[in-house]
């Protein structure tokens, strides 16, 4: 047996190797995941580091701890204004999408691969939901900022899919092991379990983890621990009662994020380490469990599969799901692409092996190279999915600096420090002058490493300035303290002006409308009048018509509209008036 030094030397080694692989690959858009994946195959049995590992039930102790701290780290950056557009879509797409993927990959996994259709169908659930770790990383380290109603329903979906996958996969085991122990009622009864106990019981235990968090004031870094430890603990509890591990440690996670004082910035800085510690581990420990000459021996229908995934089955899943909500065809077609697989399929197919299953060997390999394929060809094509569906929003710089002032009401104030940029719209503007957004102060300017007094001093490009602002406003201040940047695809097309969303309706109507305004219409602002009339909760980028005017929700907070654009009409063949587009009207 090789000495503890040595285990501890080739572990540091296998670890730092990926991190440093996955910078540099990051550059040309591989996913970390994928790296660690291949760092952990290269360093295994059929690899130049030669470690024999083949210990099922230790990788399957790992890859459901590392996913409980993944899902509880997602739950805590899910903010409760993101189920304000996607809860009812993304519900639809972890029950009814899960379900449709299952079905449809079995039976081609069947007729393709020649095994029993009960099997496909096995194999069918374990690749059927999307995950989280890859989801919430790849949308975090892409640099893409997509369209709220996109990002959310992503977000969600991936954080609650895994108890349909998870009901599926034991069903369809218990049901090839013993098919006469089944019945209807006991099936509709484990899923009402899977999903109400875990869904009650996450609230609940993630209501008192935030009190523990909000009463309890130590370190960042033991904070941190505490909360994974109380994490832990929940999906523990959840799982012994025979509820969803899983959605009870995001739903948990969920609670204690959006509590004020239940965790700071630097807990989530901290929080945000151990989640990539949970993946990385995971993933180099999947990539040792795997012997890559036996998924090379199945490449062939391994790759038919996933590309039937990723082509067929997702995006009819999709389509299906979303059908009775509003997402256009390019929406659809980009979360249909990103329906990654993970570190959740290739845990869930161990369940196969530990329990003894016919051919279960070969469902794990399917499963493994179905989530290869899917980080390299999904993973690697997000920013450029992104740009062709027309789903970015327009990006914005991160303040160079920031902290939570605590002790404010809601919405709780941040203090964030912006640089100036060259062209920026402030720039020869005095800084006490500066028309700044609703509850933003101005407190000090720092120009060549020392202060300058804001009432006398016309700012310019390089000076560092603070700002006390609610979290929401920080795209609003980046557009002043920075040059505009490039707007995304549906802006060029979508307006000629920008409005102020609290200019009066009949001022706008009466010199651009084509028909009279009723008497609920006349009164309203342009925001009020369009999110009447919006059949669902608006996001940046969604437009109406109202009054012949073509009306653009172009900027929001939340639920308000706070900038409009309004595209005039034209007759066929006209040009957009010269100047439009971008400049600010005074209405």
């Amino acid at each position: 047996m090789d000495s503890i030094e040595h285990i501890i030397l080739i572990g540091a080694i296998v670890m730092s190797l990926g991190i440093v692989v996955g910078a540099f690959s990051a550059r040309w858009g591989v996913p970390f995941l994928l790296v660690f994946l291949a760092v952990g195959m290269l360093a295994g049995v059929d690899g130049p580091g030669g470690i024999r590992f083949a210990d099922t039930w230790l990788s399957f102790l790992v890859g459901n701890l590392a996913l409980a701290v993944i899902l509880l780290d997602g739950g805590l950056r899910t903010r409760y204004t993101t189920f304000r557009v996607a809860l009812r879509p993304s519900l639809s797409l972890a029950t009814v999408g899960v379900l449709i993927t299952t079905g449809v990959v079995g039976l081609f996994a069947a007729w393709l691969l020649g095994i029993d259709w009960k099997l496909g169908l096995l194999l069918g659930a374990i690749v059927g939901s999307t995950d989280a770790a890859a989801v919430f990383s790849l949308l975090n380290s892409s640099g893409v900022r997509l369209k709220e109603r996109v990002a959310s329903v992503l977000e969600i979906e991936s954080g609650i899919n895994d108890p349909m996958a998870i009901f599926l996969t034991l069903t369809l085991m218990e049901w090839i092991a013993s098919p006469a122990g089944l019945s209807a009622g006991g099936l509709a009864w484990r899923l009402l379990v899977q999903f109400g106990v875990g869904g009650a019981l996450g609230l609940g235990l993630g209501y008192c983890l935030a009190n523990v968090l909000e009463r309890v004031q130590v370190a960042e870094g033991l904070q941190a621990i505490l909360l994974c430890a109380g994490g832990a603990m929940v999906f523990a509890i959840v799982q012994s009662a025979g509820g969803s591990g899983f959605l009870a440690v995001y739903l948990a996670g969920m609670l204690v994020g959006n509590r004020e004082r239940a965790v700071s910035a630097d807990t989530m800085r901290a929080m945000d380490g151990m989640a990539w510690l949970a993946q990385s581990a995971m993933f180099l420990l999947l990539g040792l469990l795997v012997a890559p000459h036996r998924i090379w021996d199945v490449a062939l229908p391994a790759v038919a599969v996933a590309a039937f995934l990723m082509l067929v089955a997702r995006p009819l899943a999709v389509f299906a799901a979303l059908l009775p909500f509003r997402f256009s065809a390019r929406e659809k077609g980009f979360v249909a692409w990103m329906g990654l697989r993970g570190a959740v399929p290739i845990v869930l197919a161990l369940f196969p092996m530990l329990h003894g299953l016919p051919d279960a060997g070969l469902l794990f390999r399917i499963a493994f190279a179905v989530v290869l394929a899917s980080l390299l060809f999904q993973g690697t094509t997000v920013a450029l999915a992104a740009r062709l569906a027309r789903v970015l929003r327009q990006p914005y710089p991160e303040p160079l600096a920031r902290a939570r002032l605590h002790g404010t009401r809601a919405p709780a104030l941040d203090l964030m420090q912006f640089k100036v940029g060259a062209e920026a719209p402030v720039e020869n503007v005095r800084a006490d002058q500066l028309e700044l957004p609703p509850r933003c102060r101005l407190l000090t300017v720092v120009r060549d490493a020392a202060l300058a007094a804001p009432e006398q001093t016309l700012l310019r490009a390089g000076d560092l300035v603070s700002v006390l602002a609610p979290a929401a406003s920080v795209p609003m201040l980046s557009m002043l303290f920075q040059a505009p940047g490039p707007a995304p695809a549906w802006a060029h097309a979508s307006h000629d002006f920008l409005l102020s969303g609290d200019a009066f309706l009949r001022d706008v109507a009466a010199l651009y409308g084509s028909r009279a305004l009723t008497p609920a219409e006349a009164p309203l602002t342009l925001g009020a009048a369009m999110l009447r009339a919006f059949a669902s909760p608006p996001v940046e980028g969604d437009a109406v018509e109202i009054a012949g005017l073509r009306l653009t929700a172009v900027r929001m907070e939340g639920p308000r509209i706070l900038q409009v654009g309004l595209l005039l009409p034209r007759k066929p063949g006209a040009r957009p008036p010269r100047g439009g587009g971008g400049e600010p009207a005074a209405a």
